[in-house]
């Protein structure tokens, strides 16, 4: 129904209630005229009267009282819809659609969802984990994406949502016994390395940056995954080099499960980013993510 027609609506069921145009008119904030020129428009469409005017009082007719009637709990239905629609902008409740890689969901999504559902239990979060960072948000059903700032789309609001990153390239102890430790990037042609898929057609080519030079350089070896987690099993095993997050690794590096090489050629870089289409008319759910995993 057109809004237009739920004003004509709400202006006759007032009128009704008040049993006076001028309160009505009073109550809707609009002139007496607005609200006669309604009632009358709709009396002239249906064909029948719908209230008895005098000098000195308003009432329905028969025919008034069974659209009052029905008119009453409908437009009451309606109202609160409304409310509730409008609750979603000021009060965290509702489902939030995130696109995020595997990496960001252990890094930044994991260690606080506890937090945030302790603190927002009516938000839902919907996550979605893929390695491709392109994916268009909205055509897609997404509200927002978290994934590193390199990738994200200049159009988009970005939040940082964790540190600056670190790349860190590992073996394990037996893995060094047999083969001995790059000094170089150049040096990685002799060993085998565990790479890793990140929703391109081809494995992600290692790189590296040490006092402005910049290499680059495809690896090669016994593995090829897209799992981040199978890949440092891989690596813990002894099957090859692997490179991944300094954060990701960290706990095998301190139990000396993994054993770090080529340190001086892995710089810091921005890290996630959380991003979203615009600042316009964004939901109470989505703005409390956003200051929760804000840093």
């Amino acid at each position: 129904m057109e809004l237009d027609n739920l004003n004509v609506l709400a202006s006759f069921l007032t009128v009704a209630e008040e049993r006076s145009f001028t309160k009505a008119a009073k109550r809707l904030g609009v002139s007496r005229s607005a609200v006669s020129h309604a009632v009358r428009g709709l009396e002239e469409r249906l064909g029948v009267r719908l209230l008895a005017r005098t000098t000195r009082t308003v009432a329905p007719t028969d025919a008034g009282e069974q659209l009052i009637s029905r008119l009453r709990p409908a437009l009451g239905d309606v109202e609160s819809v409304l409310d509730q629609i409008v609750g979603l902008r000021e009060r965290p409740a509702g489902r939030v659609r995130l696109l995020v890689t595997p990496l960001a969901a252990t890094m930044v999504l994991a260690p606080m969802l506890v937090s945030f559902n302790r603190r927002y239990p009516d938000v839902v979060l919907e996550v979605t984990t893929t390695q491709e960072g392109r994916t268009e948000l909205v055509a897609s059903g997404f509200d927002a994406g978290i994934h590193l700032g390199e990738s994200i789309q200049r159009d988009m609001v970005a939040v940082r949502v964790s540190r600056d990153q670190r790349l860190a390239v590992v073996g394990s102890p037996q893995y060094f016994t047999l083969h001995p430790r790059p000094r170089s990037p150049h040096d990685l042609a002799n060993h085998r390395c565990i790479n890793l898929r990140a929703g391109a057609p081809r494995p992600y080519r290692w790189e590296f940056e040490n006092g402005g030079d910049v290499v680059n350089v495809d690896v090669s070896g016994p593995l090829i995954v897209d799992d981040a987690d199978l890949m440092i099993r891989a690596a813990v095993d002894g099957l090859g080099l692997t490179f991944s997050f300094e954060e990701y690794v960290a706990p095998q590096i301190a139990s000396g499960a993994l054993v770090r090489v080529l340190e001086d050629w892995c710089p810091p870089f921005p890290g996630y980013f959380l991003y979203y289409p615009s600042r316009r008319q964004q939901s109470a759910a989505l703005s409390a993510l956003i200051e929760a995993l804000r840093i």
